[in-house]
């Protein structure tokens, strides 16, 4: 039996998405139809809706259906701003658009603890002070690569007060910690089913309510034409049951954290020289990036692989390419640590088993490496 500890990937399919999307599957009619069918349909997608703005509290007029979250990024950051406040830890998908579309790119410097500090916000936020300009805050609530939460609800507040608005990329913090949109204070938040435990090729972008951005996409008019094409109603209604699990299972993260934390603790013990990159900041209760300096992050990965547990180095979203992270070399992490990283994320699936397998395996990966130092 294989160890799954890849959930910031993606989530093993939840069993209410699948059977969600089972009976969404059955549904015949287009929902921009007006007839039975096309009613339908509609029904099912408004269902999801619902479902999906509870999870982020959220009114459901507010919850626009994309392709997922590269999509929700990409369409806020192609809207036209003139200038877009951003960290280099963020997702590719904020990172690649902000540089292609924005006229300038103002770096955010990261801590070694992944942290951006609100008082660098505010450095930057005070020099566009007074200009006439759309800004951008773009500011993820969680990173992906090593669970560290920023503080998005301080940096709005500063944002807000000189009329910047604010972007947050919240897919790897939704499900796992509360999210609430009005508390956040942000304008758009950008999710995705699959991280959730729903299916690939969904998400959603939250707006904030009474405000518009152009669309990215156009020609039909759907999704109060704010997206254009005819939604893809299984996989929308797999998303909104994934929400709604989700939601209803969030104490099940302190069960998580126990688990993260032995996980940390132990691997810790059997190697002495390993590190836990963030480990002093507030970080998400399901992820650990780990690093063995000496070791190569893409050996580590295949190694756990042939001992039958899946692990990722890096955004596992790169076209399956395992490198340096761009993450870690932003918080200024030393070059052989950073290569020598991997991130074990936990998730609704992970039970004390798949804890004592990453274990096993770690201490005959992590032996063998102390044995090779030594003879070296």
């Amino acid at each position: 039996m294989r160890t799954y500890l890849d959930h910031n990937a993606t989530a093993p399919l939840r069993p209410e998405a699948r059977e969600a999307m089972l009976q969404a599957l059955d549904a015949v009619g287009n929902p921009s139809s007006v007839h039975a069918e096309g009613r339908g349909a509609r029904a099912i997608l408004e269902e999801a809706r619902e479902q999906v703005a509870a999870l982020v509290g959220v009114r459901p007029s507010q919850v626009v259906f994309t392709s997922g979250a590269t999509e929700a990024n990409n369409w806020v950051l192609h809207a036209g701003w003139d200038a877009i406040l951003v960290s280099g830890i963020e997702h590719d998908s904020v990172l690649a658009p902000a540089r292609t579309f924005c006229r300038e790119v103002i770096d955010l410097p990261a801590e070694r603890s992944g942290v951006v500090r609100v008082d660098h916000v505010q450095a930057a936020l005070a020099q566009r002070a007074g200009r006439s300009e759309r800004v951008l805050l773009s500011l993820q609530l969680a990173n992906n690569e090593t669970g560290v939460i920023q503080p998005v609800a301080e940096a709005a507040a500063l944002a807000r007060e000189l009329g910047v608005l604010v972007h947050s990329d919240a897919v790897q913090a939704v499900g796992r910690v509360p999210v609430d949109f009005e508390a956040l204070g942000v304008d758009f938040l950008s999710l995705s089913a699959h991280k959730l435990g729903g299916p690939k090729g969904v998400g959603a972008l939250i707006l904030r309510d009474g405000l518009e951005i152009a669309p990215l996409i156009v020609g039909g008019g759907q999704e109060r034409r704010r997206r254009s094409g005819t939604e893809n109603v299984a996989g929308i209604a797999g998303f909104g049951a994934a929400a709604a699990a989700a939601r209803r299972d969030l104490n099940e993260q302190q069960r998580i954290a126990l688990l993260r934390d032995r996980l940390e603790r132990e691997a810790i013990e059997i190697a002495p020289e390993a590190q836990v990159i963030g480990r002093e900041a507030t970080r998400l209760p399901n992820t650990t990036c780990l690093a063995l300096a000496g070791a190569s992050a893409e050996t580590l990965v295949i190694r756990f692989d042939l001992a039958g547990v899946a692990v990722s180095a890096g955004s596992a979203c790169s076209s399956g390419k395992v490198g340096a992270s761009t993450v870690l070399a932003a918080m200024g992490l030393p070059d052989d640590l950073a290569r020598s990283a991997i991130r074990v994320s936990l998730g609704w699936t992970t039970t004390e088993r798949d804890i004592e397998a990453f274990l096993s395996a770690w201490s005959a990966i992590a032996g063998g490496q102390q044995q090779h130092r030594a003879v070296a």
